[in-house]
């Protein structure tokens, strides 16, 4: 999709919201419920059958344990132990994936002395069980092993990169396969600070690009020395959070309302997060003008390069897939099952989802409909090459919401691999999508060319043969009329 015509499709988006002529995307205020939908091609919120159903809630009290106190961050390692951050008690606690009690970790052996944790806030643990934790309230990340013992600390970094009153309060933290550790900091605007395998700081990666108000930076132009000191300073916004993948590409979200609240970024801390949606992956399009877009605070980052976001002012997940097509929604603010009160982190297990509410103080558990199941099968087969599984999955999604736009794109992309250019014209139409529509064109074109080519030369032959006969017979009739008149 170009520029020109996603801008376009926002620009009209936008007149749709504060022209307040639909509503529907956000019913869930009005009347308790939560419906799950997705959005048009043209922007419009259309009802669809709910992808996660809730089935369970998890909290201290029930694991016996007492209550979690403002948990912050929630982890799952590749064999689903899970790992919650629970701040307000200063510790750690350790599930299994039925969500039974392992152990749990509040201190830990520093030099013979008991040293124990102070407001972490995040967690991240490896392949080899190194679990890192952002320590807030000590201002440092502990690496301890998978016997919980000690293995480094890094704590104040020293750099010229740094002012000389910054104090380090890290916030959230991810690890790398080559052992680079990554974390969000209190304050920090330059990016995600990274350290590398002996805990020395290296560098900033992935700043935000500063967001100007030109009503703000016309002033600026016009005003004396001593008047644009005291007025608010261009600064790149905060990020709010961070996930890595196995290949090493941190995916983040930050605050701004711009169209890349949420970022790919590569080892040189550029952004190659791919919007080939119909609208930019940014949470909600369609919102009420009082209370505002959508500010993503989490990002899970799924096999097949799936990822889902977390909306913290209505509650709401948002699932992607590699090319930014929005696959599902569900979640909520309220008071019934399925719905939050203060959510702040989001993992998977499986085919579960995991929300964490930091007000309630516990752990809701989603499971897969069948529907949900099915959009996550399509996806995954399409990613690995599997276009005949992928074909059907998306046929079987589309039976269930024939309103689901992309999912007609997927089966023509499917279509378009297996060769069926015919087909995947027909479904790329359905789904609007006009770039890989004039893609699968060309080729069918080419293959009605091919195929009709011998007859259509052999056509052609036969009327150039055709001509060159007709031509020597009139010769030849001319040639004996003027031998007759002789």
């Amino acid at each position: 999709m170009g520029k020109t015509e996603r801008s376009f499709k926002l620009l009209v988006a936008s007149i749709v919201i504060f022209t307040g002529i639909s509503m529907g995307a956000f019913h869930v205020q009005a009347n308790g419920q939560a419906p799950s939908y997705n959005y048009s091609y043209w922007g419009d919120s259309i009802s669809a059958p709910d992808a996660y159903k809730p089935t369970t809630l998890v909290n201290g009290e029930d694991l016996g344990i007492g209550p979690f106190i403002e948990p912050s961050d929630i982890h799952v390692t590749e064999d689903q132990m899970i790992y919650v951050v629970d701040s307000g008690n200063n510790r750690v606690v350790m599930l299994n994936h039925r969500f039974q009690l392992i152990d749990t970790v509040a201190s830990f052996d520093n030099n013979g002395k008991k040293d124990q944790l102070s407001n972490p806030q995040g967690i991240f643990v490896t392949k080899e069980k190194q679990i890192f934790i952002a320590d807030t309230g000590n201002n440092r990340i502990v690496q301890l092993d998978q016997n919980y013992q000690l293995v480094t600390i890094i704590e104040q970094p020293s750099s010229d990169l740094l002012k000389d009153d910054f104090v380090f309060q890290p916030l959230r933290v991810v690890v790398d396969n080559a052992g680079r550790v990554y974390t969000m900091a209190e304050g920090v605007f330059d990016g995600f600070m990274e350290f590398n395998v002996n805990g020395e700081f290296n560098t900033f990666i992935g700043a935000n690009r500063v967001q100007v108000d030109p009503i703000e930076l016309l002033w600026k132009r016009l005003s004396t020395q001593a008047q644009r000191s005291q007025m608010v300073m261009f600064i790149p916004t905060e990020f709010t959070n961070l996930d890595i993948n196995e290949e090493g590409f941190i995916y983040a979200t930050n605050g701004d309302n711009s169209s890349d609240k949420i970022k790919k970024l590569n080892a040189r801390g550029t952004d190659i997060l791919r919007r080939e949606g119909y609208f930019d992956p940014i949470g909600d399009i369609r919102y009420p003008i009082d209370i505002g877009p959508s500010r993503l605070i989490d990002i899970d980052v799924s096999d097949s390069e799936m990822y889902s976001v977390l909306d913290s002012k209505r509650g709401r997940i948002f699932t992607y897939n590699n090319d930014g097509h929005l696959m599902y929604v569900f979640g909520g603010i309220g008071n019934r099952r399925g719905l939050f009160h203060t959510p702040v982190a989001i993992e998977r297990v499986s085919e579960q989802f995991l929300v964490l509410d930091k007000a309630l103080g516990e752990i809701t558990v989603f499971k897969a409909t069948n529907y949900g199941h099915m959009i996550n099968q399509a996806v995954r087969s399409y990613y690995e090459g599997d276009e005949e599984s992928a074909y059907h999955f998306f046929k079987e999604v589309i039976e269930m919401n024939a309103n689901l736009e992309f999912a007609y794109a997927g089966i023509g992309k499917a279509l378009l691999r297996q060769g069926d250019y015919k087909g995947a014209m027909e479904n790329f139409k359905k789904s609007l999508d006009q770039k890989n529509y004039s893609k699968a064109f060309l080729l069918y074109r080419k293959e009605v060319l091919k195929d009709y080519f011998p007859t259509i030369l052999t056509t052609i032959l036969v009327a150039v043969i055709g001509l060159f006969v007709w031509r020597f017979y009139r010769k030849l009739i001319k040639r004996r009329k003027e031998i007759t008149i002789e």
